[in-house]
């Protein structure tokens, strides 16, 4: 631990506590602040909405100078560097790049941030932790199950701390959740969960072929992925596309999942399975499933996923959420409160996301940001911090992130391949299917090269 760079301020924190025993019986949750003396040197790379989220999140818990950005948006990239020497403490504008190679080559910096598109998600970390710098790498952490493998294998190499963004683990309602319900054993024995995402997020629409604009670089924006005709700024669009990341169970179920997995400690599932396709939504370009179930088997206990992207959600106060039910009762959340209901007479229990408007009022007036969620976010990057800090492990590491993200990833493969999957993370095989094993390395475009030898 580096002493006396840090410390650390608690809302009701017993006096004279050190900062290892806040941060070794406390985590993330309870702290407000991590403050340094002197400032984490900090870069992003991908500049879109939620990457500047993340950055605004991190320079509200401690001190740090962000010394430069990353995009090959030329346009977002100068409008993010406004922003941020607006939000940082010294109010200058950080260096801006569109190599994110060039940047972690001149940066020497302590912490970089990855918020690009999932097919960027395993080049990058990687590269971010050969440069010497710790990583808050957004989830999913890869597009194929061996790039998270080369992702785990990167941060053993150089030894650095990996903050996957799975922020529900440091969302305050949730972790409540689990310690008042769960550890405290009020849903008694649990068999069976359902996850789920009800939203109408797919893109619907089938646009035509458009010129790239000069302030754009598309070549470098698609890097590894497959080239797709251009029919505009894919900034945020391009999750309508399996070319680039692994539809809505990627991007939602991963959340849930991986939010089930901690409250239950839960490892890998021995089994996965999932049917679905395009039922209704036909006519849109978008090419990720509109309709998807998928199963995945633990000891004694089934974990089912559903989403439509059509439609009305079973539950309207659980649009995307998770369902625990144990045999004493049955624990309901989502990133916006969590009940319990006994079986017989019991209490019922209700509690509400907490918002924190009141104490960081920049909350308010930031463009498109998650007000549910900004808490939680803090949270996460203070678990980091504290990681950094201490040398343990924060609580969305690099293995259960992989976890949680090649679960999602091979819950495609089951789809695709019409079949279940059982994934050795041993050997790195999935048992008794040499065709599906070719699938968990997919193809790089032509220049390439993927990050699992």
């Amino acid at each position: 631990m580096q002493g006396k760079n840090f410390y650390i301020n608690r809302r009701n924190f017993l006096k004279g506590t050190t900062a290892a025993m806040a941060l070794s019986s406390f985590g993330a949750y309870g702290l407000d602040l991590i403050y340094r003396e002197k400032p984490l040197r900090v870069g992003l790379i991908g500049t879109g909405w939620y990457g500047k989220s993340d950055l605004f999140r991190l320079i509200q818990v401690t001190n740090v100078e962000v010394i430069s950005l990353c995009d090959v948006d030329s346009q977002m990239l100068a409008a993010a560097a406004d922003l941020v020497s607006k939000r940082q403490k010294s109010g200058k504008k950080p260096k801006t790049y569109s190599d994110y190679k060039k940047m972690l080559a001149e940066g020497d910096l302590d912490v970089v941030l990855v918020g690009t598109p999932d097919h960027w998600h395993a080049l990058q970390g990687i590269e971010v932790m050969k440069s010497g710098a710790h990583v808050y790498l957004q989830k999913p952490i890869s597009v194929d199950v061996l790039e998270g493998e080369a992702l785990i294998a990167a941060s053993k190499k150089y030894g650095k701390v990996v903050q996957v963004g799975t922020q529900r683990k440091s969302t305050p309602h949730l972790i409540e959740a689990k310690k008042n319900i769960v550890d405290a054993g009020l849903l008694g024995k649990v068999s069976h969960v359902e996850i789920c995402c009800y939203y109408h997020m797919r893109d619907t629409q089938n646009r035509p072929q458009a010129p790239i604009p000069d302030f754009f670089d598309y070549d470098m924006w698609t890097g590894p992925a497959p080239m797709r005709e251009f029919d505009g700024l894919p900034h945020r669009r391009w999750r309508a596309f399996m070319e680039y990341g692994n539809g809505i169970v990627g991007d939602m179920c991963v959340h849930m999942l991986d939010t089930v997995r901690w409250m239950l400690d839960l490892g890998w599932p021995k089994r996965i399975s999932s049917t679905g396709g395009i039922y209704v939504q036909k006519d849109a370009k978008a090419n990720i499933t509109d309709t998807q179930n998928a199963v995945f088997e633990f000891e004694e206990m089934e974990c089912i996923w559903k989403h439509r992207t059509w439609g009305t959600a079973p539950d309207p106060e659980y649009p995307w959420a998770f369902k625990i039910f144990g045999e004493k009762g049955t624990l309901s959340g989502s990133v916006m409160q969590y009940d319990f209901v006994p079986v017989g007479d019991g209490k019922k229990i209700h509690k509400d996301v907490i918002y924190e408007r009141e104490k960081y009022p920049e909350d308010v007036t930031e463009k498109d940001i998650e007000l549910h969620a900004a808490p939680a976010t803090r949270g996460h990057m203070l678990d980091f911090l504290a990681a950094i800090e201490t040398g343990s492990k924060p609580v969305a590491n690099i293995q259960e992130g992989h976890i949680s993200t090649a679960s999602c990833i091979l819950a495609n493969m089951a789809l695709a391949l019409q079949r279940p999957l059982s994934y050795s993370q041993e050997q790195q095989l999935i048992l008794n299917d040499p065709e599906a094993t070719k699938l968990l390395k997919r193809s790089y475009r032509e220049g390439w090269q993927h990050p699992h030898s």
